[in-house]
């Protein structure tokens, strides 16, 4: 193994939640009258902090999301997720083999601790991610693409970026990992490798990935 430590993304990485979340922000936003695709969703928000979405918005149309925007999404998204999230296929045996040969890992996520722990707990990855290494861009001041998120894992976690290797599958999250000085994989199961540029390496399935880690 040439790092000393993985992090992983968290939605669309560990747990299977992408489709299931920018359909609802696509639905909700629309609801709002911001029409907006699926598409649109995945190709704008994927991998942002909720912020962003607020910022995005805000700049195109000139107007204010409501207060309760964020409160309401999480809410819908929650519901989904109880009813159908599922941990992405083969990540719990990437997990395992990261165990049985001592190599540490954390998750770095641009959603929210309860967000995290919601996903976790309903796939059983929490199984595998205790608090101490769990971090949220709600630990920073700025979300990804920022790689402030990134640095603070790695510090928490007592490693040098150098030696760090992060598992992303969003543009705004390989930027981060890039300007985080940290090598980067990106996984393509639902963004095309040319969406994802500067990443050191790109994997379709789960199975792959430990042969891209040099494990």
């Amino acid at each position: 193994m040439r790092y000393d430590l993985v992090i992983f993304d968290n939605d669309g990485v560990l747990v299977d939640s992408e489709p299931i979340s920018n359909r609802l922000l696509a639905d909700y936003l629309t609801e709002l009258g911001h029409p907006t695709t699926y598409e649109e969703s995945v190709r704008d928000f994927m991998g942002s902090a909720m912020h962003r979405i607020h910022e995005l918005v805000g700049e195109r149309t000139g107007q204010a999301l409501p207060a309760d925007f964020d409160d309401t999404f999480h809410r819908r998204v929650f519901d989904a997720f109880r009813r159908e999230l599922v941990a992405v296929d083969g990540v719990v045996e990437v997990l395992k083999r990261l165990v049985a040969d001592g190599v540490p890992y954390c998750v770095a996520s641009s959603g929210s601790h309860e967000r995290i722990r919601v996903g976790h707990r309903t796939t059983g990855l929490d199984a595998y991610f205790p608090e101490s290494v769990v971090f949220s861009a709600e630990d920073v001041g700025r979300g990804k693409p920022a790689p402030d998120l990134f640095l603070h894992a790695a510090e928490r976690m007592g490693v040098p970026p150098a030696r760090c290797v992060v598992v992303e599958d969003s543009p705004l999250g390989v930027r981060a990992a890039v300007a985080a000085g940290m090598d980067v994989h990106g996984f393509t199961a639902m963004m095309p490798p040319e969406r994802l540029p500067g990443a050191n390496g790109y994997f379709a399935h789960m199975d792959e990935l430990p042969g891209t880690l040099g494990m």
